[in-house]
């Protein structure tokens, strides 16, 4: 035991945190990870490479299936009368939080398991992937969700037009700037656990970590449904809004649409910044 415990001292203390505050923060002398270069903002070589292709298709399947299952899940808890005959509320939410851990499991070796143009803006602005697969993989995205959502749709046609088709939008008694800030949060958590999980110095430390990396993004997931879907029925996630609101293409779905693009956006900037500036000193690093 002595030996173990000698193990876990020297675990403890083998990443100190004693870089000065500014320019110096950080240095790159015994350093013990690789930090990843920015990623350029256009790479032409990305054009001609299958994995890139590979990467958005991996996106826009991910998105399809995670609109396919969680547009059903919403709309078999507002068919029913009683939501104790339900999964409710928890249920919803237990439905978007296990469907991101499960894919984000399943695709980050390929794209990286952003499934969300919020994230993938964030990634973008930590210069985390270029600008060229971002607009891919938001597009990809997009096109995924709206796949996913007219798939219920054309299985259940007068169901899906009669229960909401999972859409979005600001619930009575709530103002539009309820709903901003609701989305604005919920995605700066988000982010920022993404950015949390996949952080390289901490993949360094715990060789666990990019393996339980999917858990917490879902459970943030799960934990953001369950603050606000009462608000907004929880976008987060502009492309999900999008492909319902596309599908169900009713008046009230795109009465506050905006809302489901900025607040995530914002969130995701503020979640980027936040990681890049404070927590990691990024900009101060020495060269």
């Amino acid at each position: 035991m002595e030996g173990r415990e000698e193990d876990v001292k020297v675990g403890a203390n083998r990443f100190p945190e004693r870089q000065p505050i500014g320019t110096g923060a950080q240095s790159q002398d015994n350093k013990d990870y690789v930090e990843p270069p920015p990623a350029p903002l256009f790479e032409p070589l990305e054009l001609s490479s299958w994995s890139f292709y590979r990467a958005g298709i991996a996106e826009f399947v991910a998105s399809l299936l995670f609109l396919y299952i969680t547009v059903l899940t919403v709309m078999g808890v507002v068919r029913s009368p009683s939501k104790c005959s339900t999964v409710g509320t928890q249920g919803i939410a237990w439905a978007f939080g296990g469907m991101i851990f499960a894919l984000v499991y399943c695709t980050a070796g390929i794209s990286g398991g952003h499934i969300n143009p919020a994230v993938t803006f964030g990634l973008l602005l930590a210069r985390k992937l270029s600008l060229t697969r971002a607009v891919f993989y938001m597009v990809m995205q997009c096109l995924g969700a709206i796949c996913g959502a007219g798939i219920v749709k054309g299985f259940q046609k007068s169901q899906y037009e009669r229960l909401g088709g999972g859409a979005n939008s600001v619930s009575h008694g709530y103002t539009k700037g309820d709903g901003l800030g609701a989305e604005i949060m919920g995605t700066f958590l988000l982010v920022y656990t993404v950015f949390s999980a996949t952080d390289a110095k901490r993949n360094a430390r715990d060789s666990h970590v990019p393996i339980l990396a999917p858990l917490p993004i879902g459970f943030a997931v799960f934990l953001v449904h369950l603050a606000t879907i009462p608000v907004t029925g929880t976008g987060i996630n502009p492309a999900r809004s999008l492909g319902a609101a596309i599908i169900y293409n009713r008046e009230h779905a795109w009465d506050d649409h905006w809302i489901f693009w900025v607040g995530p956006f914002v969130g995701a900037a503020l979640a980027a910044v936040y990681h890049q500036i404070v927590i990691r000193a990024i900009p101060f690093k020495s060269k």
